[in-house]
């Protein structure tokens, strides 16, 4: 199984989570939520990107579990009006439906 969409997503998704998080922490403490969700999608995306690479036997409950916390994100990000909210919603999206299609 090619897992190549998967991966894309997941690194552009890890990268707008990433960005994400930077700002709003600058941005101070009214964005905790936000905060909590970008570095756990990030670190997540990372974990489905090693999954698919290597084939994990798991990958599919791993690409499940990380469209889910995508999901989580984007509607988090989606309650802000911040460009960075946006793109990191708009990455979440997309990293979300190219797990669940890898995952079916």
């Amino acid at each position: 199984m090619s897992y190549r969409r998967g991966i894309e997503a997941s690194l552009q998704c890890a990268e707008a989570c990433n960005q994400c998080y930077v700002q709003c922490v600058e941005e101070g403490s009214s964005m905790k939520e936000c905060i909590r969700l970008n570095r756990e999608c990030a670190d997540f995306c990372m974990m489905a990107v090693k999954a698919m690479q290597t084939e994990s036997p798991f990958a599919r409950e791993i690409l499940k579990l990380c469209a889910e916390i995508c999901r989580a994100c984007q509607d988090e990000c989606e309650k802000h009006d911040h460009d960075h909210c946006r793109r990191c919603a708009e990455a979440c999206k997309h990293c979300a439906e190219a797990c669940y299609d890898m995952a079916a």
